[in-house]
């Protein structure tokens, strides 16, 4: 493995290894026919009773002592309970040995907007019903943020840098961008980056419900989540892990790795305008979206697919839709997974780029499933009823959160190379 490259040298960015945990199944191949096949995951779920809203998007047998270990109810919140199957995955799809990398060299970035909420909240009614004797030894460590981050390098034995990104809804896209700039700089040769979350807790579906985020659809759940469509109301709750291994694309070809697709472009920007409601303008959405093309070589008209953001909520489609329909016009195929999978906050970047590499490799956009007819002002070509066969040379992932924080990533075929690896240009947003 080679040590820290010089600022100018940027190299191509390669995607190596997938792993995906979802409401649409355990595994890559799992959630990819889920939403191929446009089938909803929402559900009534029994944790949610007596709220008025009382459904979500939960991963289907999910049991911590079969897919993270015995001990893992003790020791780990759910949210980092869902990354260590899918960063398994992600690395075993690399063609990676844990037991014989450099892991000075291994870097771990993952995003997540809540943390430990289901052990902060459970160790809070211990603490009110049965006194501090009955508070975990373990509460600081099951809630804090980073420590996802830290109990997979434990796992992987990588000792390369460690964090947690939180741009609330952005984390997990905004983890990636990170994880690019590290390879780029030479900080570390391999990086497992994506998100991770578990958010389909009573206190928090309250808290969104309170702020008029989520769909009231109880009457029909797996209808409920539909973006950019018409009838949409706002967005299902949903738990899910993204992870992807990123490599320098020589070192990748060096030991003989196959590359599914390249990452070729991140653009970061932020709102400043609101603390939950984007800017209806899109200013800085698009200006992120061209720092991110820019980077990648490429023009609006080269893009052939995005992977939209698509929350289901009537302002954030609309806002998107603009930016798609100014930057883009009517070419991209676009396509929402929250239709399937909910929304699930800081992983939903991640989950979403995994995604884009899979329509890249396999030449197929997803259906947007609920999309019946477009909302007012939605001119954009959404996907919808069936896959639908494109090749994709270019394509886009939006991802936005909270506090107006955006981060875009462009993905490009794998055999496309960036034609000169330049700077950042000045005023560039990433």
């Amino acid at each position: 493995m080679r040590g820290p490259q010089t600022a100018a040298a940027r190299a191509d960015i390669a995607v190596t290894g997938i792993g995906l945990v979802t409401a649409a199944g355990i595994g890559t191949s799992e959630t990819w026919d889920g939403v191929c096949a446009a089938r909803s995951a929402a559900a009534t779920n029994p944790e949610l009773a007596d709220l008025p809203v009382d459904f979500s998007c939960v991963v289907p047998g999910f049991s911590p002592a079969e897919h993270v270990g015995r001990r893992s109810s003790l020791t780990h919140d759910r949210h980092a309970q869902l990354a260590f199957p899918a960063a398994r995955e992600a690395v075993a799809d690399a063609g990676l040995d844990p037991s014989t990398w450099d892991g000075a060299r291994v870097a771990i970035v993952v995003g997540n907007g809540a943390g430990g909420y289901h052990s902060s909240t459970r160790q809070h009614e211990r603490l009110l019903n049965q006194g501090p004797q009955a508070v975990s030894a373990l509460l600081i460590p099951l809630i804090a943020p980073n420590m996802v981050a830290g109990h997979l390098a434990m796992e992987f034995g990588a000792t390369g840098p460690n964090f947690v990104t939180a741009t609330a809804c952005a984390s997990g896209a905004t983890a990636i961008g990170v994880a690019m700039r590290l390879l780029e700089r030479g900080d570390c040769d391999v990086v497992l980056a994506g998100g991770t979350e578990a958010p389909v807790n009573p206190l928090l579906v309250t808290g969104f419900t309170q702020m008029g985020a989520l769909s009231r659809r109880v009457a029909d759940p797996a209808a409920a989540s539909r973006p950019f469509d018409a009838d949409r109301d706002g967005f299902v709750i949903g738990e899910g892990s993204g992870i992807l291994v990123l490599e320098r694309a020589a070192d990748a070809r060096a030991r003989g790795a196959r590359i599914r697709a390249r990452l070729a472009g991140y653009g970061a920007s932020a709102d400043a305008h609101h603390m939950t409601a984007p800017d209806p303008e899109g200013t800085h959405v698009e200006r992120a979206v061209l720092a991110a093309l820019a980077e990648a070589g490429a023009t609006p008209g080269d893009v052939d697919h995005v992977n939209a953001h698509g929350t289901s909520t009537p302002l954030n489609d609309s806002a998107e839709a603009g930016v798609i329909d100014r930057l883009f016009g009517g070419k991209p195929a676009v396509t929402s997974a929250k239709g399937v999978l909910g929304h699930t906050l800081g992983a939903a970047g991640a989950i979403e780029a995994a995604l884009t590499v899979l329509s890249i490799e396999n030449a197929l956009v997803p259906p947007t499933a609920n999309h019946e007819l477009p909302g007012p002002g939605i001119d954009i070509d959404v996907v919808a009823g069936e896959p639908r066969k494109r090749d994709i040379d270019v394509a886009v992932s939006h991802s936005f959160g909270f506090g107006g924080q955006n981060a875009v990533l462009v993905f490009t075929g794998a055999d496309r190379h960036r034609s000169q690896i330049q700077p950042l240009a000045q005023g560039r947003t990433a």
